[in-house]
């Protein structure tokens, strides 16, 4: 079952358990897939193109849960992170920390980088390999530790 068949199964569910807070978030997330399948004229997205949509989703939750928390309104930080726990189950099995390393260094490698000078062209090579597997940020700074490491070496 692709992800574009499983999404509504799931928002039928949550309907006649009456999970509001999932059937919200699934209403949501139909919405914006439509919206991206409207945007890339396309009659479907495919299952690659339905997580980028998640993905995005996801972060705009985390992020708007951290304001939240900077304005000190937990109640709806923690409304964010719940959201975004709900959208996680459409993402692939996440990367560990020690797995994104190991790609890095791949890509380290791969790409001759020299230092942190050369952080472009390593995220050229790491982003499609992790992509939807491991959050951006974190990619980001594990790719800059690399880096430094070659500088100070």
């Amino acid at each position: 079952m692709s992800l574009r068949e499983k999404i509504p199964q799931d928002l039928k569910d949550a309907l006649r358990s009456k999970k509001t807070l999932e059937l919200t978030v699934l209403r949501m997330l139909q919405s914006s897939i439509r919206n991206k399948e409207i945007e890339k004229q396309k009659k479907e997205l495919t299952d690659e193109e339905v997580i980028e949509v998640v993905a995005g989703e996801i972060k705009k939750r985390k992020e708007a849960a951290s304001e939240f928390e900077k304005v000190d309104r937990q109640e709806a930080a923690q409304q964010e992170k719940a959201e975004a726990e709900i959208l996680m189950k459409y993402m692939p099995l996440q990367m560990s920390e020690d797995e994104i390393r190991a790609e890095v260094k791949k890509a380290v490698t791969g790409s001759g980088a020299g230092g942190i000078k050369d952080l472009g062209k390593v995220m050229k090579i790491i982003i499609p390999a992790v992509k939807g597997k491991a959050d951006g940020a974190v990619v980001n700074k594990i790719v800059r530790e690399e880096l430094e490491k070659l500088d100070q070496g």
